[in-house]
This record gives C-alpha cells, structure tokens and sequence, in this order.
C-alpha cells in the first residue's frame, strides 16, 4: 500500500511541470482551448489583462498614482466607449452628492433677467420669498436702493444673496403696475421640488404646479400643491414641466397617475430585463379638472413619459415647444468600491407605443404640443399662453 502511494506521488511530480508548461502556453494561445472553456478562459484572461495594466502603472509610471483613481479612470474610460451620453461612473463621492439636494442661501426665487432688473419666474414653495408675498412675473427693480438696471445677471443675483438669517430690502414692480419696497429674510433654501401659485385669467382662477424633477417622493408633494390649488377654487390646472430633465421612471407612473385615473402609463423594454408594462395605481384628480401641461426643449425623460401619457389619454392639452427626444432610461447600479455606475438599461414606449427618441441613445423628435409657442416659451410669455389656453377650456 505505501508503495503504491510512493508510485502515485511520483507520477504527480512528473506530471505538475508538464501540466505548468501547458497553462503557461494555453495562456498565452487562448483560441486553442475547448469552445466551453475559451469564454470563461478568455474572460479571466481579458480581467487579468486589465488588472496587471493598473499594477504596472501604479508601479512603474514616473510619478505615484494610486490603483484606486487608476480603477476609476478606467471604468469610466470603458462608460465613454459606448458613446452614450446617459450613461457615466460616479466615484463613491460623487454618487453620495448624486443623492443629496442642493441647496444654497437666498430668498428662494428663480428669476430671468430683464432690462430693468430680475423678472421672477418661480417662487418656492415655504421660501422666505413666499412668505413676503413674492409672485411670479414681479420684477425687481432694486436691492438694499441699488437699482439694478444696467447690471449684469451674477451682479444683481449677488446682491440678493447672503447669509442665512440676514435681512435683504427689494424694490419690487407688480405686475398690476404698482412698485412696492419689501423686506425677505435669508435662509438656508433647499432646492426644492415643487413650486405652485393661484393665477386669475380675464377672471378665472387657475392653479400652476411646477415641478423640477422625478426624485423619491415627488409625487406626495405635487398631489399635496395640487389639493391646496383645488381647495382653493382653481378652475384648471397648469403643470409646469419647463426644464425638468426627468429621474425615477417609478416616480413618473405615480405622478401621471394623479391625473390619469386607470389605463397605461408607460412600457418598457431591455435586453437583460422582461418588458414591463406600468399602469395608473389610482386615486387620480377628477377628470373634471382641464389640464394644460408647460413644456420647452429641456424636457425631457421622465418628464417626457408624463406629457405623452397625458397626450395619449387625452387628459391633458400640451402647450410650449418640442421636447427634448429623450426614448431611453436609465438604472443606477452600486459597486463594491462605493460608487456606481448609470447606464442605459432600455427604452420605453408611450402608451400608444411611440418612442420619442431618436434610436438608441440619440435624440429623437420628442413631443410636439397641441399648441406651439414659437418664441419665449421659458418666460412669463409661455406661462401667459398656457393660462390662456386652460382658461378656454373651463366651464
């Protein structure tokens, strides 16, 4: 029995150079291996390959680089060879900021700016701003009695600013023609998601809901705006997509879903994933309310899927310009080093089964409104024809 053992290990010495040799050489000529075995072969081969790339560097490149930034590069080098402006890496950082509102000090208004001074354009929901009686298209004409004709856009923005707590004087020209001086407090102003006010139309009271983008819970605070509009006597509601350039596809059924009441929302599609088909979940506004939804050129994915399911099901009247031609989506999938990566992961379809995209990745036609707004669209001018436009369809 020993010596049979003793046999048994000497023809494994003998055959573990022979065996060495041949890896040695498979390795190097992969094509050779059986059919079953060159992927998982090739695909080890091809990691190694990349692996002993980022040793070499880190050890060998003139000056310290470290492996991690190494790994980082080229996982977004290999993103950037898909030519897919939707899809990128985000370090660990990045993808923890990716996660974060913004936010800043001021008064909480978005302006655009005018000859004599900055045109208000929307004013945030619980901001300082609103609580001093700020509307949308106020222009304001001084700050602190500095006017602001003549400067630029940052030097007058710049002077609105300031620390939190802080007291900023404006001089403010109403709409009705009437100039008024008010007093708004700074605060910290988280960006927020949605914006609403009540506008009166040749004597119609009509509700504007804005929305800045699809993120986790948008649609609890647009259906809350909403009701507050509606038990506040609004007519007609104006959905103000204007430069929402979309988020959570999960987020658009459920904003859709507060006005469509049953029915299709949005199909989609992937290669690795089975096609799904969203519905409305229900509990949707009457559909006694008109609806006219607000777009421009930069609205786009979510945002998009919304205004074409509204479009399709007749709920709603589009008004504003073609929109951006967005047919893709897009998942964020973690890594083990912290960040992640967001790629395109399929496309989708409207419920009448329209692609807006172009192909793929590329931009395509978008939506084209009922009703176009040829110039101005992203001012007062294209909020003007969209109150216009509701206004008409009350009853």
């Amino acid at each position: 029995m020993q010596a049979k053992q003793q046999r048994l290990l000497a023809l494994l010495a003998l055959l573990l150079p022979v065996l060495l040799v041949l890896g040695i050489w498979l390795g190097g000529h992969p094509s050779d291996l059986p059919g079953f075995m060159r992927g998982v072969f090739l695909a080890d081969h091809e990691t190694l390959a990349v692996n002993e790339a980022i040793d070499r560097v880190a050890h060998d490149y003139y000056r310290p680089v470290s492996k991690s930034s190494l790994a980082s590069s080229s996982i977004s080098g290999m993103l950037a060879s898909l030519h897919d402006p939707y899809s990128s890496y985000l370090s660990a950082k990045e993808l923890e900021a990716f996660d974060e509102p913004s936010s800043f000090a001021g008064i909480g208004v978005a302006v655009d700016p005018k000859p004599g001074g900055l045109e208000v354009v929307r004013v945030f929901d619980s901001s300082p701003a609103q609580r001093s009686g700020l509307k949308t298209g106020d222009l304001i004409v001084s700050v602190n009695g500095r006017s602001l004709r003549g400067l630029s856009t940052d030097t007058s923005t710049g002077l609105i600013k300031g620390p939190p707590g802080t007291d900023v004087q404006l001089t403010v020209k109403q709409t009705s023609g009437q100039t008024r001086t008010v007093t708004v407090t700074r605060a910290t102003i988280t960006q927020p998601v949605v914006a609403s006010a009540m506008r009166t139309y040749k004597g119609v009271k009509l509700g504007w809901v804005y929305l800045a983008t699809f993120s986790e819970g948008a649609h609890g605070e647009l259906r809350e705006a909403i009701d507050a509009l509606l038990r506040q006597g609004a007519r007609g509601l104006v959905f103000d997509l204007r430069g929402n350039g979309g988020g959570l596809v999960s987020e658009a059924r459920l904003v859709a879903s507060t006005f469509i009441p049953s029915g299709v929302i949005v199909t989609t599609r992937g290669r690795s994933q089975p096609t799904v088909v969203l519905t409305a979940a229900g509990d949707a506004i009457s559909s006694s309310v008109p609806v006219v939804v607000l777009v421009d050129h930069d609205t786009a994915s979510a945002s998009e899927i919304v205004t074409a399911a509204l479009q399709d099901h007749h709920r709603a009247t589009v008004v504003g310009e073609h929109t951006y031609g967005k047919g893709v989506f897009q998942e964020l999938e973690p890594l083990s080093n912290g960040g992640g990566l967001k790629i395109t992961v399929g496309e989708y379809f409207t419920p009448d089964g329209r692609n807006l995209g172009g192909g793929g990745v590329h931009e395509g036609k978008g939506i084209t409104p009922e009703v176009l707004v040829s110039h101005g669209v992203d001012t007062e001018h294209g909020l003007d024809i969209a109150l216009r436009t509701l206004a008409a369809q009350v009853k």
